[in-house]
């Protein structure tokens, strides 16, 4: 998920532009599918050059895109199609850091007063995941975790569908190591 201060003044609200996700298969790591959407921001609908240069994103990627939702309303049809709405299958969000999912997301959903989905409120942080791995705490995210796993960086920093990517490589080196993947949020 790609976040930024769309609108012209400091301290304006904060929208999600980019929501991707990647499925990945829990025994191999390997990507099956991918949900990816720009999102229309409408509280401040103009992107900030701070915010373009920041996440690569341009006006005319989220111009005329669906609101956040519309985008919510499909990810529900792209879990349910990918069967993990299904109760007897396993699965749960990974994001590097808790901010995504326990801030950015429920506060955007309840300023517009969306409901969040039960599925969005328990997630892998892969920081701490990497941190119990490795010794060590990733102070610079993702850029860290592919250092410290002489791994290469895919893409740009902050492009929400690269930055999944990356997650994907860092799991899949960690689960190779032998690393078991736990829940890392508190239940709301």
């Amino acid at each position: 998920m790609e976040w930024c201060y769309p609108g012209v003044k400091p301290g304006s609200v904060m929208e999600i532009i980019e929501f991707p996700i990647l499925k990945l298969n829990g025994r191999t790591m390997e990507i099956e599918s991918t949900f990816h959407m720009y999102v229309q921001p409408v509280v401040h609908p103009q992107l900030t050059p701070f915010c373009t240069e920041l996440t690569g994103i341009i006006q005319g990627m989220v111009d005329g895109q669906p609101s956040l939702q519309q985008v919510l309303e499909r990810v529900d049809e792209w879990m349910a199609k990918e069967g993990l709405l299904d109760p007897s299958v396993k699965s749960i969000f990974v994001t590097c850091g808790d901010w995504d999912l326990k801030v950015m997301l429920p506060g955007q959903c309840q300023y517009l007063g969306l409901p969040v989905a039960d599925y969005f409120k328990q997630w892998i942080n892969l920081k701490k995941a990497y941190s119990f791995a490795m010794g060590s705490w990733p102070k610079n995210g993702l850029l860290d975790m592919n250092k410290g796993l002489n791994l290469q960086h895919i893409g740009r920093p902050h492009s929400g569908i690269d930055d999944c990517k990356n997650i994907a490589n860092i799991m899949k080196t960690l689960a190779h190591r032998g690393f078991i993947f736990k829940q890392t949020s508190k239940p709301f």
